[in-house]
């Protein structure tokens, strides 16, 4: 720790921060961390940030790697637009949302997924938290705590099935029956969820618990066919599924009454129970519901595969310097960069630029879309800040993290 960075209390803990960055309000807490609004002092509009310390880092090796792994991702596939706020905000504000908005957030979020699978990474975390907005819709995926590497060869893949994975309302099928491969298949699932969400103003398959979750699957798209079945690799979850009756699926237009038929269409082949019938990502992106935004030129594939080689090391010191590599290597770019908040690390442009026929739909929805989001929009009250923010004299911490006051020093 040195004079080059301030310290704040957020949440009763330490945050070392960077004197550029003032800390105006807490925002968040978890079994991973604590997360605080922040001004960029430094840029000349002071633009919003979010600032996340991520706690108890090398309490368990599993933590240590899950923090690797974001930092690594969150570079390799970095996008540099800031963004005010996150899609459950916007769908829980109740603000009027059109059918030109579900078709620019789905597109997005499939030209992110298209440009995260191409380098060989599944996110497994798809939700409304986890997708950011701002006032002018621009879309980016983040949190790839969760994310995994994926190979063609199936049997590679195995071992995927056993983990936790996705927060159980955008969990897909395969995932909860143990099914004996996986595919890229269930990030479209999610996909498919998030699509019904903004469809009906709330999450689709809101399962109190495993079973719960389960049943509202089966009540709603219908029991599954003999040959999914035969790819239940847990017995107990094929003999669960067995005991139902037959049962056809529910018409999404009776679910949905005044939504886009080709909306309806779309969603029927994303939250389709077979992943192996299940659209792909590049089938959903040319999907008539997308025509107006979709441009194959304007959709890129990461050029570089994702490395996943450090999931293998579980030895804590090499862990730990993993990390303070990779923290460095991100400071050192930026503070070569001609401008700070955009350094030169692999871009991903989730938001794509808009093809001809969709900047005539982008032009005749911007404002509309902009004045009805930008309501909804976090902003710093200077009058609400907490005198806890304040920067405040060194002192003995009282949470030592050894590798945040080593990684201060630079």
């Amino acid at each position: 720790m040195d004079r080059r960075h301030r310290v704040y209390r957020v949440f009763h803990q330490e945050m070392f921060v960077e004197p550029n960055f003032k800390v105006v309000k807490e925002l968040g807490q978890g079994a991973y961390g604590i997360v605080c609004a922040a001004k960029n002092m430094a840029s000349k509009e002071q633009e919003g940030v979010a600032i996340k310390k991520i706690t108890n880092i090398f309490s368990k090796p599993i933590l240590t790697k899950r923090a690797l792994r974001e930092i690594k991702l969150l570079i390799h596939l970095r996008n540099h637009r800031n963004m005010e706020a996150d899609l459950n905000a916007i769908i829980k504000s109740g603000q009027p949302l059109t059918d030109a908005h579900f078709q620019s957030f789905i597109y997005q979020i499939l030209c992110g997924l298209k440009y995260i699978h191409s380098a060989n990474v599944i996110h497994r975390d798809l939700k409304p938290g986890n997708l950011l907005v701002n006032a002018d819709c621009e879309l980016k995926i983040c949190d790839f705590g969760l994310a995994r590497g994926f190979s063609d060869n199936p049997d590679e893949n195995a071992g995927f099935m056993t983990e936790y994975v996705a927060t159980r309302w955008y969990r897909a099928p395969e995932i909860m029956l143990s099914f004996s491969s996986y595919h890229k298949g269930i990030d479209v699932w999610s996909v498919g969820c998030i699509l019904a969400e903004l469809l009906g103003g709330r999450p689709f398959f809101k399962g109190k618990d495993y079973v719960h979750q389960l049943n509202l699957i089966l009540h709603y798209l219908g029991t599954p066919d003999e040959e999914t079945l035969s790819r239940i690799s847990s017995e107990r979850a094929y003999n669960y599924i067995r005991s139902f009756p037959p049962k056809k699926p529910i018409p999404f237009e009776t679910i949905f009454p005044y939504a886009n038929p080709l909306a309806l269409d779309l969603l029927s082949r994303m939250l389709t129970f077979d992943p192996a019938k299940r659209i792909s990502v590049t089938e959903a992106l040319e999907h008539p519901y997308l025509a107006v935004w979709h441009d194959p030129a304007d959709e890129p594939e990461c050029p570089i595969p994702f490395d996943f080689s450090f999931e293998a090391i579980n030895d804590m010191n090499e862990l730990r310097d993993l990390i303070q590599r990779e923290v460095l290597a991100f400071r050192r770019n930026v503070r070569r960069s001609p401008n700070p908040s955009l350094p030169h690390l692999h871009p991903i442009q989730i938001n794509s630029q808009l093809s001809s026929r969709a900047s005539a739909m982008h032009s005749q929805h911007s404002g509309h879309v902009s004045n009805h989001l930008r309501s909804s929009m976090p902003t710093s009250n200077t009058q609400n800040e907490s005198n806890d923010l304040s920067p405040r004299p060194h002192s003995p911490r009282l949470d030592a993290n050894d590798l945040e006051a080593e990684l201060s020093k630079y």
